[in-house]
């Protein structure tokens, strides 16, 4: 990568995942910086991603059939990495009002309505029975609560939704995401997941359950910002540095970083 200004450094990277050539022009922080800081290029690099994906379905004669309005997978259990949770508690902390507090109330119900039916107890458990967790995600996806964020059936913070949202998306008729089953749910294969990268590059505070649910997050902050062992606050990297991490991980071989 090469020097564009004092705090910042771009360039270009260049990938081949399953064989296909993948070419992103990046700009990240030169100096440290906390991983919450590069979350918007993770947002970018899964847009990339995802529409790569969706030209390799379209040249197959398929066409993805996800559209504003069809907010069926709005009801399942999002799953999202900690530095995701902390950008949601600060979006939702700048929000005005009314609207902050009747997002904070939905986020509180649904939250409330998993915790009497023992959802959270059974995802819980899924950290030591991983076979379990499909049938815990469409337990929760059954009881259709909806996403705190969801109007009219539609995102109400579409730049801003999860890498987790941005992933999943269906060539198969949007009706049956309403219920959905192996046979006819019909996703579009992506070239990999920035979501479960991000996941396990990112310092972890937060590990009883396997991941934080979306409706989740403001009481993942609740229950963990009054701790003083928060590793998060104490890792900073550079944005090279964090994007090696990434990359590392992505790939299973050591990426080498300017020294200069």
């Amino acid at each position: 990568m090469t020097e564009k200004r004092d705090e910042w450094i771009s360039g270009e990277i260049t990938l081949s995942i399953q064989g296909k050539p993948l070419k992103m022009q990046m700009t990240v922080p030169k100096n440290p910086v906390k991983l919450g800081r590069m979350l918007p290029i993770f947002q970018m690099m899964t847009n990339s991603v995802v529409e790569i994906s969706e030209r390799g379905v379209k040249s197959l004669g398929k066409k993805v059939s996800c559209k504003k309005g069809c907010g069926a997978c709005c009801r399942q259990p999002v799953p999202i990495s900690e530095t995701e949770a902390m950008a949601i508690v600060e979006l939702v902390e700048n929000m005005e009002e009314p609207r902050k507090t009747e997002i904070k109330r939905r986020f509180s119900r649904a939250v409330r309505h998993f915790q009497e039916k023992g959802w959270l107890e059974k995802l819980e458990s899924c950290k030591k029975n991983p076979s379990e967790l499909q049938h815990v995600v469409m337990e929760y996806f059954w009881e259709n609560i909806p996403c705190p964020f969801l109007e009219d059936e539609s995102c109400s913070i579409h730049s801003n939704r999860p890498l987790a949202c941005r992933e999943y998306i269906v060539t198969s008729p949007a009706l049956n995401c309403a219920n959905p089953s192996s046979d006819n749910i019909e996703r579009v294969e992506i070239l990999f997941k920035p979501s479960k990268v991000l996941m396990a590059i990112e310092p972890k505070n937060y590990n009883r359950l396997p991941f934080v649910p979306l409706i989740y997050a403001l009481e993942w902050f609740s229950e963990n910002r009054l701790s003083e062992n928060t590793k998060e606050k104490e890792v900073e990297k550079t944005g090279e540095q964090w994007l090696a991490d990434f990359f590392r991980y992505l790939t299973k071989s050591e990426i080498p970083q300017d020294r200069k």
